[in-house]
C-alpha cells in the first residue's frame, strides 16, 4: 500500500468537490443541498450513511480484518457564512448572501476523499471509522447533535482539521492544550421609561443606560481578570430608541464572551450579568440578560497530539510540524466532541504567495485557499485513522 500515491490519485477529486461546494454554499442549519451532495458521493463509494438532524450526515466504514475493537471518528464541518463572495474566480458562490469564507468547502472535499481512500483500504484494517459531516459549526449548534445521537460512544479517538492562511502550504499545527476559545452569546434587554428629550427627569433613558453598561463591561477584562488569563468581552449590536426627540424606553445590547477555561468562562459571564443588572438598577431601570453557550474551549488531548505528531513525521519534515501554534480566540464546536473522547484539532496551512488571495483572512469575501494544502490534510486523516485502528 503506497498511501502517498493513493492520496495523490485524489487530487482532481478534491479540487472538483471543493469548488463545487464553494459554488453552492449554504448557511448554518440550512445545508439542505449540501448534505444531499455528500450523500450522493457516499452512495457512489458504497459507504453507508444516515442523517443527523435535518442536514448532518453520519457515515461509517467497518474494516474487513478481524475486529480490533478500535474506533476513530473523523469530522468535517459543512456550513458557509452569511456574506457575499467578493472573488471573481469561475467557482465563486452562486448563492447570493452565502460564501464559504472559512474553508469548510475544503474540509468537506478533504474528508470525502479520505473516506474514499479508507473505503478502498477496508480489507487492510479492522475496527470502525466513523465520519461526521457536521452542520451548524458557525453557530455552535451541530456537534451537540452528533453527541446526543451517541455517535461518539465507544470511540477511542476523534480527529479534525481546519485550514488556515496563517501557515504556508506544507505546514501543519499539531499542538497540545488550548487551541480555540469558548464562545458564548449574550443579549441584554434594558427597560426604562419614555419621555420627551427636553424633560429627561421625567423618564429613564434606556439608551444612556445601555451606553453605561457597554463601557462598564470593558472593566471585566481591564480590572476583573488576571492579566495572565485571556478573555474577550465584546458588544457587536446596540439598539435603542424610536425617534430623535423621544427618550428611549427600551434598549438592547448583543455581544460575546471568549475564554479558555471553565472557571474563567463562568466568572466572566457572571460579571456580565451583574454589571448589566446593577448598572440598570442605579438609574431606576431593569436589565434582563440571556446567555447562549455556543462552544466550549477546544483543548487538544496530549496523548492524541503525540500520536498525530508521530504519524505526521512519516511524511512531513519536522520543521513543518508546528508544536506551539498560538491559541486563537475564535471558537469551534469541535470542542463538544472532546468533552468525553480523546482527540485533537489540527490546523493545516493553505497560504501560497503564488496563488491569489490565499493570504486573506478567513471570514472575508476574498478568502481563498491553495488546494494543494488539502492533500496533506487528507493524508493526515487517513494515516491517523489507520494507525488508531491497529
Amino acid at each position: 500500500m503506497n498511501l502517498e500515491q493513493l492520496i495523490a490519485n485524489e487530487t482532481e477529486y478534491i479540487q472538483k468537490m471543493r469548488r463545487y461546494f464553494h459554488m453552492h454554499p449554504e448557511v448554518s442549519m440550512k445545508e439542505f443541498e449540501t448534505c444531499k451532495r455528500i450523500e450522493a458521493e457516499l452512495d457512489a463509494m458504497d459507504v453507508p450513511h444516515k442523517r443527523v438532524g435535518e442536514t448532518g450526515v453520519y457515515a461509517w466504514i467497518d474494516g474487513k480484518l478481524p475486529d480490533t475493537g478500535k474506533c476513530i471518528a473523523l469530522r468535517s464541518d459543512i456550513d458557509a457564512l452569511a456574506m457575499e463572495d467578493l472573488k471573481t474566480v469561475e467557482y465563486r458562490s452562486q448563492n447570493e448572501g452565502a460564501c464559504h469564507a472559512c474553508g469548510h468547502d475544503g474540509h468537506m472535499a478533504t474528508v470525502l476523499a479520505a473516506t474514499k481512500v479508507l473505503k478502498g483500504l477496508e480489507d487492510s484494517f479492522g475496527g470502525q471509522v466513523r465520519i461526521f459531516f457536521q452542520q451548524g459549526e458557525e453557530y455552535g449548534q451541530g456537534a451537540r447533535l452528533f453527541v446526543a445521537d451517541g455517535l461518539l460512544d465507544g470511540c477511542d479517538r476523534i480527529y479534525g482539521a481546519h485550514v488556515t492562511p496563517k501557515l504556508p502550504t506544507g505546514q501543519v499545527a499539531i499542538t497540545k492544550g488550548p487551541q480555540c476559545a469558548s464562545c458564548d452569546y449574550f443579549k441584554i434587554t434594558i427597560k426604562g421609561r419614555g419621555a420627551h428629550v427636553s424633560t429627561p427627569h421625567l423618564g429613564i433613558d434606556a439608551a444612556y443606560i445601555a451606553a453605561q453598561i457597554m463601557v462598564q463591561l470593558q472593566t471585566i477584562v481591564a480590572r476583573s481578570t488576571n492579566p495572565l488569563d485571556t478573555v474577550v468581552v465584546g458588544v457587536g449590536v446596540i439598539r435603542a430608541g424610536s425617534q430623535y426627540n423621544v427618550l428611549a424606553e427600551n434598549a438592547e445590547l448583543e455581544g460575546t464572551t471568549r475564554s479558555f477555561t471553565p472557571k474563567v468562562r463562568k466568572r466572566t459571564n457572571d460579571k456580565v450579568i451583574a454589571i448589566a443588572k446593577q448598572t440598570a438598577e442605579i438609574y431606576g431601570a431593569t436589565a434582563e440578560v440571556t446567555f447562549l453557550e455556543y462552544s466550549n474551549p477546544v483543548s487538544n488531548d496530549a496523548d492524541a497530539v503525540a500520536e498525530v505528531q508521530q504519524v505526521a513525521r512519516e511524511f512531513i519534515a519536522e520543521e513543518n510540524i508546528i508544536k506551539d501554534y498560538e491559541k486563537i480566540l475564535g471558537a469551534d464546536d469541535f470542542a463538544d466532541y472532546l468533552v468525553g473522547t480523546k482527540g485533537m484539532y489540527a490546523f493545516v496551512g493553505i497560504k501560497n504567495p503564488d496563488k491569489e488571495n490565499t493570504n486573506v483572512a478567513q471570514h472575508h469575501g476574498l478568502f481563498n485557499m491553495d488546494e494543494d494544502g488539502l492533500l496533506l490534510s487528507c493524508r493526515l486523516y487517513v494515516a491517523y485513522a489507520l494507525e488508531t485502528l491497529k
